[in-house]
């Protein structure tokens, strides 16, 4: 049954509790795509984790990531030693194809939040869930992974996003994310009220937002390049030691700017198929926009992430950033 957990929650079956036994734990679904995985008999050592996947429903692959694991779990091929919490987030877009139905979930995730709606209440789901499962196990290191796929092709396919906030990345992390193949990483410089920065910045985690190649329809996704990150993730679902990399196999790069779209007529001036990490000279014209004028790079080059010139009003249209040095505490 735990091995269905997806199709089920997809197809709209799973809303209400369901529960089972596995080799080494239980499992209880508690609501629609909120999954809890406790172990029988816990490593000493291992984390409490959060895995999140589709907060945009057009990401397929970590969804399909997600079923894998359940699958071999349920198989006694992986045996769970750590609390996990499994979270499908924006279920009506999964269903659609869509990146999300009225507005981004993964803008939404703060407690302050005011706004009303579908997505809103999800995210006010979602977060009362991580609450409740890192106070269960508040004795345990806190550790949230949230799975996505971008919407273009990029220089480096698979990178992780570290949000803003006052926790400090633990030097193993990058060790991890080296050995799970992962090709680069961007340092957020501000709060972005993300998923993962939610439970960096409430709950003291280490926390990621993880890009894992292009968006895909379900069936269509490379699941092979991902194995190294299955990898990953069987070792902290077992609460045991992930292997680990030389983090100076990645590329690391800092945001510089945020490039916002601030009215109705908004243009990037560069085509639609520029890859993310492009960089771009000093005195190239990035976009226009009728309120902000134009957005020009200065005397440093600047590469983009994630363009997008459809966001809504006031929402970020792309990331400025510029390379930096890999962190000397990760580097054995």
């Amino acid at each position: 049954m735990l091995s269905d957990w997806l199709d089920l929650t997809l197809d709209g079956n799973a809303s209400g509790a369901l529960e089972g036994r596995l080799a080494s734990g239980s499992y209880r679904c508690h609501s629609a795509g909120i999954l809890e995985l406790t172990p029988d008999a816990p490593s000493p050592g291992a984390f409490a984790c959060v895995i999140s996947a589709g907060i945009h429903g057009n990401e397929t692959a970590p969804i399909e990531l997600i079923g894998e694991l359940l699958a071999r779990l349920e198989a006694g091929k992986l045996s769970l030693g750590a609390p996990l919490l499994i979270l499908l987030g924006n279920i009506p877009a999964i269903r659609q194809s869509q990146r999300f139905i009225s507005t981004n979930l993964n803008r939404l995730f703060r407690r302050d939040l005011a706004l009303e709606g579908d997505e809103p209440e999800r995210a006010r789901a979602l977060m009362a869930s991580v609450d409740t499962f890192f106070q269960r196990h508040a004795d345990r290191p806190r550790l949230h992974y949230d799975l996505h796929t971008a919407i273009r092709n990029s220089r480096y396919p698979r990178f992780v996003v570290e949000p803003f906030a006052d926790t400090s990345t633990s030097a193993e992390q990058w060790q991890w994310f080296a050995a799970a193949e992962m090709q680069a990483v961007l340092h957020q410089h501000q709060r972005s009220w993300t998923f993962s920065h939610y439970s960096k910045h409430y709950h003291g985690a280490q926390a990621f937002t993880l890009e894992l190649g292009r968006v895909a329809p379900f069936g269509h996704n490379d699941m092979a390049a991902l194995r190294p990150l299955r990898h990953l993730l069987d070792a902290l679902l077992e609460g045991r030691e992930p292997p680990r990399g030389d983090p100076r196999r990645m590329a690391f790069f800092r945001v510089e700017q945020e490039l916002m779209r601030q009215a109705e007529e908004f243009s990037l001036c560069f085509a639609d198929d520029v890859a993310n990490f492009t960089e771009f000279p000093p005195g190239t014209r990035l976009a226009h926009d009728a309120v902000a004028g134009d957005c020009v790079v200065g005397d440093q080059p600047l590469a983009v992430v994630f363009p997008n010139a459809e966001v809504e009003l006031g929402a970020r249209a792309a990331l400025l950033v510029k390379a930096t040095e890999a962190p000397a505490d990760g580097i054995d």
